[in-house]
């Protein structure tokens, strides 16, 4: 729009000859046109001549939407506040301008409106109920990024009564009561039956849940359905077949919000250090938090190509790495936190591989491998995965130059007991199930002088686990909770412990790692879903093989033998010490070079035609019978026939509305034997009506 006619408008605003409606469209047409300071503009003058117009409120919400987009935060929040001051029952202005305090450093500012517009939700409507579970998600999203869980856990229920129906509640619901160790985790009310929360738990949520990779196949289909937005129809960046040019570099992209001080960020450093630039051209998209610590300053030093696309939205994203070229596209997150999951999507690469920051499958049609190892994925467990399975000697990398602090604290700076056998656990809370707490319970009972020393916990959980010990007859003080420190510290004490004890279903991943680099013997059990199973293989690869339980029964049994056998134990860490330079698991030049071995394989599959077609089909079955099963009250882990569990419901189903073979569990033999005398109609052709 040029001045002459922007100078129109402004002289019929002037002299009260532009009604709303037009304002609007003009507003719209300047913002189309990239002039959205010149809306803002045409807005304010608007609404200075119109203060008694009934519907003044609308103009200065509008010309405040924009002016947070342009970055005016506290041009926004006066317009803000006069919009509520002349509606107080206008609900939209209230969000916004809750936003708006919070960004500027009020959070709780930003609650305390958000609750005063609530108390104003009187009426019984849709609208009501919508603005009210709206305010009631942004306060939760506060109080969990406060690091407040049981606060936001209430509010989230609120948000559930209000309405049953919300799947991204749900997902936090859960996930706050795992990081509580609130037992059962699923806990059903009058208004959220128990099918519908086990139905809305995250995906990383439910490999805390459940041993379950039936149903964590099923529930990441489920979530990439229901969460990711399919490519346009018209988009122009789709590269899914183009060819990939062998006479130059292979271009490897990974997308990771986590190359900061991240359990990810410290595992990855060495792979971009040791890639052999002759051979790839490594890009890295990083959408993560900004960041300016070590870590992010040592990825930006060795990256070839990095790009921050944490400012760009999917379409964007994907058109940037779609114009990069890229041959494999490696997904660094999954659906963890700030994940860019639509961008894969948008198909910008011709292959796409899931690898390190989520534990398990996809179940996407776009994510083509995984990379495991044969611990994690052995043959017999890949009918769980949608994805081809590849394999690395241990799929974790580590960084062998992490900062470790050179004074080692002695036991009394950790408050720990000096005469005591002190078993640890450094996993996040949201790990710690009933079933693993039991177990750790029974070792304590059988060794009287031992101590179980735990990270720090959300408020509350503290109590909550040593009130449960105490019934359990251990004394509360056994348990010693550690304070959280930055990393090189927190590796530093590590060798105050005598033994780890893992968790189960979700293992330890980096935490496993940190205890053998720094000489503590972890004994786990090898579940069969990939996060239960990552422990195990860390272990294996660390030369510890016999660390690694086959039942939850012999866990416990290990552990109290190995409290009893002192010397086995100093075995133990001499071993790792001395093997650190040279086992499989700090062995990171084998790694990359397997790794890019596993990138020209899938370029050459490629080339071949060859490209995997992920299989999805049944899994919405397989889902709704998993999410109807009690994993609180039996641990999947340990039914000696996972898939005849699976089976003999499809089998129920099956009689009531037929279910097409698939290439997992239900097979066209298993249809045969329940309908043996069945056979499939022959349609006679269509006859060609005769031509008048």
């Amino acid at each position: 729009m040029n001045d002459a006619v922007f100078l129109d408008a402004v002289k019929k605003v002037t002299t009260g000859a532009l009604s709303l409606v037009e304002l609007i469209e003009l507003a719209t047409r300047l913002c189309a046109e990239n002039q959205p300071e010149r809306a803002v503009e045409i807005y304010k003058i608007w609404a200075e001549f119109n203060r008694e117009h009934p519907q003044c409120f609308v103009t200065l919400f509008n010309c405040a939407v924009l002016q947070t987009k342009l970055g005016d935060l506290a041009g926004s929040r006066i317009n803000l506040e006069k919009s509520i001051s002349m509606n107080p029952d206008f609900h939209p202005a209230y969000i916004n301008l809750g936003g708006i305090i919070e960004k500027q450093g009020s959070g709780d500012g930003a609650i305390n409106l958000w609750l005063s517009m609530i108390k104003r939700l009187d009426q019984v409507n849709s609208g009501a109920v919508g603005y009210k579970a709206e305010a009631l998600k942004q306060i939760s999203r506060i109080l969990i990024a406060r690091q407040q869980p049981a606060n936001a856990e209430a509010v989230l229920r609120q948000c559930l009564d209000v309405n049953p129906q919300q799947r991204d509640v749900i997902e936090q619901y859960i996930a706050a009561r795992l990081s509580q160790c609130k037992w059962p985790i699923v806990s059903p009310w009058d208004r959220v039956e128990r099918k519908q929360l086990a139905s809305g738990i995250h995906t990383l949520s439910m490999a805390a849940y459940a041993d379950d990779p039936v149903l964590q196949l099923a529930a990441s289909a489920n979530y990439y359905r229901q969460a990711i937005p399919a490519a346009p129809a018209d988009w122009p960046h789709d590269r899914r077949r183009a060819p990939i040019d062998r006479t130059r570099r292979l271009r490897i992209g990974y997308v990771s919000s986590d190359y900061r001080e991240h359990a990810i960020g410290y595992l990855m450093p060495e792979v971009f250090e040791l890639h052999d630039r002759s051979a790839v051209e490594v890009f890295v998209y990083y959408c993560g938090v900004p960041s300016t610590d070590s870590i992010n300053a040592r990825y930006k030093a060795v990256v070839e190509n990095w790009r921050d696309i944490r400012d760009l939205d999917d379409r964007a994203a994907a058109a940037l790495i779609a114009s990069d070229g890229i041959d494999i596209l490696v997904d660094v997150n999954g659906f963890t936190k700030d994940a860019r999951t639509a961008v894969f999507a948008m198909r910008p690469a011709p292959i796409a591989v899931n690898w390190l920051g989520y534990p398990g499958t996809m179940g996407s049609p776009h994510h083509h491998y995984i990379i495991a190892d044969d611990w994690i994925i052995p043959p017999a467990l890949e009918a769980y995965y949608s994805e081809r399975v590849l394999r690395l000697p241990c799929y974790q990398p580590n960084d062998r130059k992490r900062v470790v602090a050179p004074q080692r604290p002695a036991r009394r700076e950790a408050r720990l007991p000096d005469d005591s056998f002190v078993f640890c656990c450094f996993n996040g809370s949201q790990k710690i199930t009933r079933h693993t707490f039991d177990r750790w319970m029974r070792i304590l009972q059988r060794v009287p002088n031992s101590t179980l020393w735990l990270l720090g916990s959300p408020e509350g959980t503290k109590e909550r686990l040593q009130a449960y010990a105490e019934k359990q007859g251990v004394s509360a003080d056994r348990l010693v909770f550690a304070e959280k420190l930055a990393n090189p510290f927190h590796l530093a004490r590590y060798p105050l412990a005598d033994l780890f004890l893992d968790t189960a279903p979700y293992g330890a991943h980096t935490t496993a790692s940190d205890a053998l680099w720094m000489g503590v013997p972890v004994l786990t059990w090898s579940g069969r879903s990939f996060a239960s199973r990552v422990c195990g293989s860390l272990v294996r690869a660390a030369g510890l093989p016999e660390l690694v339980c086959k039942s939850p029964d012999e866990f416990v049994e290990r552990a109290v033998a190995l409290a009893q056998d002192r010397e086995k134990l100093a075995a133990y860490r001499a071993q790792l010490e001395r093997n650190r330079g040279s086992c499989t698991l700090f062995d990171m030049d084998g790694l990359v070079r397997g790794l890019e071995g596993l990138y020209r394989e899938m370029a050459d599959a490629y080339q071949r035609g060859n490209l995997p077609r992920p299989d999805l089909a049944n899994l919405e079955h397989y889902f709704d019978i998993g999410t109807e099963a009690d994993h609180d009250a039996v641990e999947f882990g340990t039914l000696p026939d996972l898939d005849g569990w699976y089976k003999s419901r499809l089998a129920q189903r099956h009689l009531n509305w037929p279910i097409a073979a698939d290439n997992r569990l239900w097979t066209g033999a298993d249809i045969a034997r329940l309908e043996p005398s069945v056979v499939t109609p022959a349609f006679p052709a269509a006859k060609r009506r005769r031509q008048a």
